[in-house]
């Protein structure tokens, strides 16, 4: 009967090793559990069925099993071992905020290994010396242990160790400001993990801190592509992804692109698969919860899930300060997001703060409270660089601008930002910038450009699905509406652009009606994306020409050049597009209803009927008022129909 008992045991046992290899998560759980259950198992075994606990989400069940794996290694007589697993008990109660508890394990863990010679599991001690380093800032203390695990792994070949150290090398690189050397550390240790050369456990580790890393940095496209990456590796693996605080820093990326469902549901499934294990942990993905509520106006849900985060450890900033100043009560808000800033060490994790304290210190009456969060913004952006942060530099620094009374230069850095949020494909924040720079506008005394942005705007939180944001746009719309229809027929200066197919009766005899009507929709859709993109404000759509105005020239110079790009590229990739030809002009023109009427805009209209396919014509007066400098062929004096003076054109060079 005690043969068939062992057999029994042993047959589970190799069952689940072997599901365990293949990350059957799920079956090696089942069978090491009846391995378990049918007889005493050895201290590796138990390590193995607290492995497959884990992955299955039973932490009360790992928790077990290493504490008995634990007893197994002392009694055998390989404290190393034992040292080891006190380590990944200290881990787990400190995620559990069981504090005490996992002092004690880490105590232990100290002690045995203090008597024994050098092991790898020295080296995993050093990286928890200096994980905690990193919590209390200090990084030489983080460098140091980060330096001894990294020489103790590579002695004893320990791929997990080894890549676990060289990121936390990284990233004390990255605390001193050393963004290339640390970043390029960061990478390898994590192309190690994604391309399977660690185990499950450490690969998920280590994905994580890359993410995390990301996140801080403000770095949306690395985090993007090794969030590619590993997703890859999970396929390969069969493994579903890296619970919690995985899908956390998946949520934070959603959000940015505005797949707020999407982020949402990440979000929520965070927040359900966390507190067993790290209920502070959980209490971020409650915080990201709100967060990704707040934008779509949720304020009572978004508030439910602040209140949540915070019961679990989560202070919810900037989130909960926002939420304040949407309720009206910006003297808290200030209040909120300055203690926030005040526990923030780090140089990374106040800059995420910066921002909102800027929004938020101008609606409380803080005005040079508002210009220092700008200033140090700034210095955060020099220093790490990063399209993100100086998106936020650019936004800071506009609303100081703006509040100050100098809305010319307001417009050039909401403008800036603007380009800026829209290259790192962040609808929501692109338009809220929009409403600003619409607000800028409107300081100039320029309602035609602010009607334009608020529109463009409008639509995007239309899409997304931001209410609150949409009543606001709305309203403004409104006012500017009231304040034009006092004052018909004003004058304002506009960036015209017409556009039009060249020989667009010989393309319908060449490839037929319906064929040239799916051509039309197709250049209709690219170019009224383009339009959009730039702020440009749809006049007029005849036939194949459009006739758009733009509040600047570089809006409507950059939207032109948008176009011709894109038509040449689809015209590489898929052998044929129509060839479009353009003319830009900037000119004084009076609003009338929802078009514009005036000299200006027959020059603009004249100067696009003398451009070939493919070319942009822009007057020279145009160019001189652009910020940017553009490249064109000589410019030359041309005579337009039913206009007096002769007018100086150039071709702009796009390719």
């Amino acid at each position: 009967m005690m043969d068939i008992m062992v057999s029994a045991l042993e047959e589970h046992v190799t069952a689940g090793r072997e599901a365990l290899e293949r990350h059957a998560w799920a079956e090696a759980f089942e069978q090491l559990s009846r391995a378990d259950a049918a007889g005493e198992l050895g201290a590796a075994d138990l390590e193995a069925l607290a492995e497959a606990s884990f992955w299955v989400g039973e932490l009360d069940l790992t928790l077990d099993a290493q504490e008995r794996a634990y007893r197994g290694y002392l009694d055998d007589g390989q404290p190393c071992r034992a040292a080891g697993i006190a380590m990944h008990l200290a881990r787990h109660y400190n995620d559990k905020l069981a504090r005490s508890v996992s002092a004690g394990w880490r105590g232990r863990a100290e002690r045995l290994l203090e008597k024994q010679p050098e092991c790898a599991e020295q080296g995993y001690l050093a990286m928890w010396q200096a994980m905690l380093a990193l919590g209390e800032g200090k990084i030489d203390r983080m460098k140091e242990r980060a330096e001894r695990a990294l020489q103790i792994a590579e002695r004893f070949s320990d791929r997990d160790l080894w890549a676990m150290a060289t990121h936390m090398l990284g990233r004390a690189l990255l605390a001193d400001g050393s963004v290339e050397e640390g970043l390029f550390l960061i990478d390898e240790a994590t192309a190690a993990a994604v391309g399977g050369e660690l185990s499950a456990d450490i690969t998920g580790t280590v994905y994580c801190w890359t993410i995390s890393t990301c996140r801080d940095l403000a770095d949306v496209k690395r985090a993007s592509e090794w969030t590619e990456a590993a997703r890859r590796w999970c396929e390969r693996q069969s493994i579903s992804g890296f619970p919690g605080i995985c899908r956390i820093h998946r949520a934070e990326i959603m959000r940015l692109r505005g797949v707020w469902s999407d982020a949402e549901m990440e979000a929520v499934r965070a927040s359900q698969e966390l507190p067993a294990f790290s209920p502070r942990v959980a209490g971020q993905a409650l915080g990201e919860l709100g967060e990704i509520r707040l934008r779509m106006g949720n304020l009572e849900a978004a508030e439910e899930a602040f209140a949540q985060a915070q019961e679990l450890g989560h202070d919810g900033e900037p989130g909960i300060s926002y939420l304040l100043l949407y309720k009206g009560d910006s003297a808290s808000a200030l209040s909120g997001v300055e203690r926030a800033l005040d526990e923030s060490w780090d140089k990374l994790t106040r800059a995420r703060l910066l921002l909102p304290l800027v929004e938020i210190a101008l609606a409380a009456g803080a005005p040079e409270r508002a210009a220092q969060a700008a200033t140090e913004l700034e210095a955060v952006a020099e220093e790490y660089g990063g399209t993100l942060f100086e998106a936020c530099a650019l936004q800071a620094r506009g609303l100081v601008q703006l509040d100050q009374g100098d809305a010319p230069t307001a417009v050039r850095s909401l403008r800036r930002a603007v380009r800026l949020w829209h290259e790192l494909d962040a609808p929501y924040e692109t338009a809220q910038v929009r409403v600003l720079l619409a607000r800028a506008h409107q300081a100039r005394g320029d309602a035609g450009a602010a009607a334009a942005e608020l529109r463009v705007a409008q639509g995007v939180f239309e899409r997304l699905g931001a209410s609150r944001d949409v009543d606001i746009t709305a309203d403004e719309l409104a006012n500017l509406a009231r304040r034009r229809d006092t004052a018909p027929g004003a004058e304002t200066v506009r960036s015209f652009l017409f556009t039009d197919i060249v020989s667009s009766t010989n393309l319908i005899e060449a490839i037929g009606d319906e064929a040239w009507r799916n051509l039309v929709l197709w250049h209709d859709r690219t170019l009224q994306k383009i339009f959009a993109v730039q702020g440009g404000e749809e006049v007029e759509h005849r036939g194949d020409g459009y006739f758009v105005a733009f509040p600047t020239a570089d809006a409507a110079l950059e939207c032109a050049i948008a176009i011709q790009r894109s038509l040449a590229e689809h015209r590489r990739v898929h052998g044929f597009s129509p060839k479009v030809r353009m003319g830009v002009h900037r000119a004084e023109a009076a609003r009338t209803g929802q078009t514009y009427q005036g000299k200006g805009v027959h020059e603009a209209a004249r100067i696009s009927a003398l451009a070939g396919g493919d070319e942009i014509l822009v007057s020279v007066e145009t160019l001189e008022t652009a910020e940017k400098a553009y490249p064109t062929g000589e410019p030359r004096a041309v005579s337009l129909k039913g206009i007096a003076r002769p007018i100086q054109i150039a071709a702009v060079k796009w390719q």
